[in-house]
């Protein structure tokens, strides 16, 4: 008999966040931006599965205010995956899915796609992708940009605009969607790790991590993205896109 997979869906939220200090706790149209997050992943999977993970006394009262479950962390973690990794010593999962807490628009299709994606490929890391859209997004320096193999194994992942050319013409390309799955072992290694390596450190890209020490990312592709508050300037487009969707 095949033993059934213990895991859960974790938010990694920030509040000192070094490019939007408070991120996780700006107003969207009337909740903040965690509890739109969280509201999407309780679409995805049974609200017992989702939880948040913070060092942010302010973050976990917000939290508690809307009914979410909060796994209290370090002020010591590099990355929010570091951050999965001690939320994980006390849930003990056989694998963890990481939903960005910066992704209020995330669709809950996505995240039970990472999920089935990891139980066919229970060796490997997982990660969400996005064909392209336009130019502007493949010169985001905010964006990180994807390539593969035939298998959709990834190969690297930058915030420069890759794969170039010789005229440094758009053609084609992907971005990262920030939700990912991680088994418990993979997430024990990635924090015994205790500075960032090379890549990821120049890349700002966590993921390279696993990459620079030969393990296998498997990339699946979904059909489109969100839309991540990486700058306060997203708040607006964000909110934008809120009332458009409620007034169609």
């Amino acid at each position: 008999m095949t033993k059934e997979l213990k895991y859960a869906v974790v938010i990694p939220a920030r509040y000192k966040s070094s490019r939007f200090p408070g991120k996780p706790l700006v107003d969207l149209c009337g909740k903040t931006m965690i509890q739109h997050v969280w509201e999407r992943c309780c679409l995805a999977v049974p609200s017992r599965l989702v939880y948040i993970a913070t060092d942010s006394d302010k973050i976990r009262n917000a939290a508690s205010k809307f009914g979410a479950k909060v796994i209290m962390t370090s002020e010591h973690c590099l990355t929010g995956t570091d951050r999965l990794g001690e939320a994980n010593a006390f849930l003990n999962c056989d694998f963890i899915v990481n939903v960005q807490g910066d992704e209020p628009l995330i669709e809950p299709e996505v995240i039970r796609r990472v999920v089935a994606t990891y139980m066919d490929n229970q060796q490997l890391v997982v990660n969400a992708m996005c064909k392209i859209a336009d130019e502007s997004e493949f010169r985001s320096l905010s964006i990180p940009k994807v390539v593969a193999s035939k298998s959709n194994t990834l190969l690297y992942m930058s915030r420069s605009p890759i794969p170039g050319n010789k005229l440094d013409t758009f053609d084609f390309g992907y971005k990262q969607v920030c939700v990912y799955a991680f088994s418990s072992e993979h997430l024990k290694f990635f924090c015994t790790q205790r500075v960032k390596t090379p890549l990821e450190e120049s890349e700002d890209i966590e993921i390279l991590r696993f990459v620079e020490n030969d393990i296998q990312v498997k990339m699946v592709e979904v059909d489109a993205s969100s839309i991540a508050v990486d700058f306060p300037s997203d708040v607006d487009k964000v909110i934008r896109h809120m009332k458009s969707l409620s007034n169609s």
